[in-house]
């Protein structure tokens, strides 16, 4: 493959570093209070600055909601969290018109969702019609009250959280939701020493620093949409989503949409590790969790009792991804 320093006059080596001091700086600062999890701030970055949104999935106690937090600490922007129960209603979220007696007129009451980035707890814990209006808000970043269109705030991030286990009291998230979230994270049991590692952390307050703010968000993003994609890198990535169409093992494959979130999210990686072009090590660091939930595999994929979805997925995944060839 060849690989060339485009687009230097927009993206100098001085940007490159200053964007790699953020994330090394962030992750520093993440990793002192919720062990082992420097990944995926990675991730986390990644959604933020290539304008999409992250699903952080696992059991109870694995701190998803704690690093939600401790990530929108070093964002100087407006952080907002819904706690998703089955009671609640569209409105609890978008906001809606309120009669405000005093001027005799009808005001809209923005919802917790006008804001730059919004924790959404527990988002299988409430019913399709409130899942809904979160599909306008991350797609079109808008909300639509009374036949009036609200934009939110720039940048807009979701990050959502979900319990895979506990399933009495939950509403499966549509696939056309589940489909906005460039990112499903399968957070797991940490190791023995990541443990002990809890136990001895000082939790004491540490650096309040902003790291990024909404015009430095915007200004990333700009900065992504200038890193380089060869024509060689572009078909590779093709050929590996049309092959999640063709293989036996695949029911439903990724859809032309996952290719553009794909290309995007390998273009922020690159920026993120320093570099103004994107190499094939950008497409498969993020295989597993852009395509995790992405394709529905076939039953025959799934009779190995040694595997859970999760770990067959992954399976699958490289199968694919070994059979295409990445650019030289």
């Amino acid at each position: 493959m060849e690989i060339k320093e485009k687009r230097l006059e927009e993206i100098n080596m001085d940007s490159l570093q200053e964007v790699r001091n953020i994330v090394y700086s962030m992750q520093s600062e993440i990793g002192q209070r919720v062990i082992g999890y420097e990944k995926i701030v990675m991730f986390m970055l990644i959604s933020l600055i290539s304008s999409n949104h992250i699903m952080l999935e696992g059991v109870p106690g694995l701190a998803k909601t704690y690093l939600a937090n401790e990530f929108s600490k070093h964002l100087n922007v407006v952080f907002k969290r819904i706690q998703f129960t089955p009671d609640m209603l569209p409105s609890d979220v978008t906001g809606n018109m309120i009669f405000n007696l005093e001027t005799r007129k009808l005001e809209f009451r923005p919802g917790p969702v006008f804001c730059n980035v919004l924790l959404a707890d527990e988002i299988n814990r409430t019913p399709a019609k409130v899942q809904s209006a979160l599909l306008e808000t991350m797609e079109e970043k808008q909300v639509s009250v009374w036949g009036e269109i609200k934009p939110l705030p720039k940048p807009f991030l979701v990050i959502a959280t979900q319990n895979p286990v506990e399933q009495e009291g939950t509403f499966p998230v549509a696939e056309a939701l589940m489909d906005r979230f460039l990112f499903r994270y399968i957070l797991t049991y940490p190791t023995r020493e990541q443990e002990l590692s809890m136990l001895r952390r000082d939790l004491r307050p540490l650096s309040s620093m902003s790291y990024l703010d909404p015009d430095k968000i915007m200004q990333l993003r700009d900065l992504v949409d200038h890193v380089y994609v060869s024509t060689d890198l572009q078909s590779y990535m093709v050929d590996f989503i049309r092959h999640t169409r063709e293989n036996s093992k695949i029911y439903l494959g990724a859809s032309p949409r996952t290719t553009m979130k794909f290309l995007n999210a390998a273009k922020a990686n690159a920026l993120i590790n320093g570099r103004s072009y994107v190499i094939p090590e950008d497409v498969s660091y993020m295989a597993h969790e852009l395509l995790n939930h992405r394709i529905i595999l076939r039953p025959e994929a799934l009779v190995d009792a040694t595997d859970n979805p999760v770990e067959a997925a992954y399976k699958v995944i490289d199968e694919v991804m070994a059979e295409v060839e990445p650019p030289k």
